[in-house]
């Protein structure tokens, strides 16, 4: 008879299957799914989400996990089963307060709701969108209420995304980033800006993707375990650390669309690719949040990827492949054009200055949709209200304002902070790694990565979720989650560029 956590491990694993086969249908859906099929690959999703659901919850895997943990308080465990174990009762303990119709319904409304909003995008259709939108935010709210909260609604859907973290620190944390932000930004605003005219031209889609793969492959991203292909909006998926898939999106007269958001979906499969392999079929084998998570693709997009040394490397590439927009271009005007800093419409085109004030903004309005302070009706009106209060620029369309995200579409109500928490620890994961690579910038400057790779496997990538958030970042960079760090790159870096800072 297997040991105990040997027992729950095995319990555990067709769960992880159903998992992953119902992420394959989804990565399908937003990939190369017909939109007629949008009804049966919901309830194709539905249901195997459901059945994982079902079975995770069960008496039997509570009486595994009871077992289990008697196991690991009697020192019958190694370190990763105890961690296994700790994960999957707080795992197990928050899925028995969602009933399984109320899984299957939210199920369902994200699959419908993903359908509709590309269209409702394409056509820049609110209305197409908005009962979808309703639908879900009633869903999430019984969701919110099922699993309960100590201070507000928002509480239950955050934890799901950044596992203790309460919304009243987002909201401290924030408002102190704003205070010191707005002013940078209004500083940069004051200053001539870069001229980034080379930028925008004609960049052949096939040529982008190709250049794109060749960096990431550099990187250390293994295309015999994964590939990438197109979607409406980037991202990335992982069925296995085997099986890690890249989406991303071009736009052949913007050069920086597909190049930025490739080296930042590089990121988050790199992280997937580096979990160790013993976690697999595991609760385990994830990231450990999606603040960490978004820390990987922002460190690749940003500290990396819009660095000097890395485009000192790869320009000469770079206009060997679009010699005709670039080969009159120095490699001093290209780097300050790529890091223009200007408000702008699109959050995932945004600057590193202004990004986060888009991610503030969209995190005060699911907030208030949960607390059901702002109906959804009312939303593209408030999204424009807040731009220009943010910003200064008010969309051109729904388009290119309420609908260019897709995260309200499948429901993923308490995701959006994890974006600018991310972007804070990558700063400090910076800071951490050059103290211990003191070549950091000639290795970048030479297309050496390996030992950027290294350093993020072993500090990072290998444990899963086998150490929670707060732990991971103060074991890898000795310091708790703080915004000094990466406003003090900002300001290092944009000093520079634009001298009259």
């Amino acid at each position: 008879m297997p040991a105990p956590v040997d027992a729950l491990r095995d319990a555990l694993a067709p769960i992880e299957d159903l998992k992953s086969a119902a992420a394959v249908l989804s990565w399908d859906q937003e990939t190369f799914m017909p939109d007629g099929a949008a009804e049966a690959r919901a309830q194709q999703i539905a249901t195997l989400k459901t059945m994982a659901h079902e079975r995770f919850v069960t008496d039997e895997i509570g009486a595994l996990l009871d077992k289990a943990e008697t196991a690991v308080e009697q020192g019958a465990a190694t370190d990763m089963q105890a961690d296994l174990v700790r994960v999957v009762r707080r795992d197990y303990d928050r899925a028995r307060k969602l009933p399984s119709d109320l899984v299957s319904a939210l199920s369902q409304a994200a699959s419908r709701g993903q359908t509709a909003w590309k269209q409702a995008r394409t056509n820049d259709d609110f209305n197409h969108f908005a009962p979808h939108l309703e639908e879900l935010v009633d869903l999430t709210i019984q969701k919110a209420e099922a699993l309960g909260y100590e201070t507000e609604r928002y509480d239950a859907l955050l934890d799901e995304y950044e596992p203790g973290l309460p919304t009243s620190a987002v909201v401290d944390t924030f408002a102190d980033l704003r205070e010191q932000l707005v002013p940078l930004v209004d500083a940069i605003a004051d200053q001539p800006a870069p001229n980034d005219a080379m930028l925008h031209g004609a960049f052949p889609v096939d040529q982008q993707k190709a250049f794109g793969e060749a960096v990431i492959t550099d990187f250390g991203y293994d295309f015999d375990c994964g590939r990438q292909d197109i979607s409406a909006h980037p991202f990335t998926t992982s069925f296995d650390v085997t099986d890690v898939r890249l989406t991303t999106r071009f736009d052949a007269q913007f050069l920086p669309s597909g190049l930025f958001s490739t080296l930042h979906e590089a990121g988050h499969g790199l992280y997937e690719q580096g979990i160790a392999p013993e976690l697999a079929r595991t609760p385990l084998a994830e990231g450990a949040s999606l603040g960490i998570h978004e820390s990987q693709s922002r460190f690749y997009e940003n500290v990396i990827g819009r660095s000097r040394p890395f485009w000192q490397h790869y320009y000469p590439a770079l206009q060997d492949t679009f010699s005709d927009a670039l080969r009159n271009v120095a490699l001093d005007d290209f780097y300050r054009a790529i890091n223009r800093s200007e408000p702008s419409l699109i959050r995932v085109e945004a600057d590193e200055v202004t990004y986060n004030l888009h991610i503030m903004l969209r995190f005060e309005l699911e907030r208030a949709l949960v607390q059901e302070d702002l109906a959804v009706q009312d939303l593209p009106a408030a999204w424009n209200d807040r731009m220009d209060e943010y910003l200064g620029i008010t969309p051109d369309s729904d388009a290119n304002g309420v609908l260019q995200d897709v995260h309200w579409s499948f429901g993923a109500i308490g995701y959006f902070p994890t974006y600018a928490l991310g972007t804070l620890m990558s700063a400090q994961i910076a800071n951490a790694m050059r103290k211990d690579l003191s070549d950091f910038d000639a290795q970048i400057a030479e297309g050496e990565f390996a030992p950027v790779l290294n350093w993020l496997r072993t500090h990072i990538h290998q444990y899963g979720r086998r150490l929670d958030a707060p732990d991971l970042l103060e074991q890898a960079t000795g310091q708790s989650l703080q915004a000094d760090a990466w406003l003090g790159s900002m300001r290092d870096k944009y000093g520079a560029i634009y001298p009259g800072l």
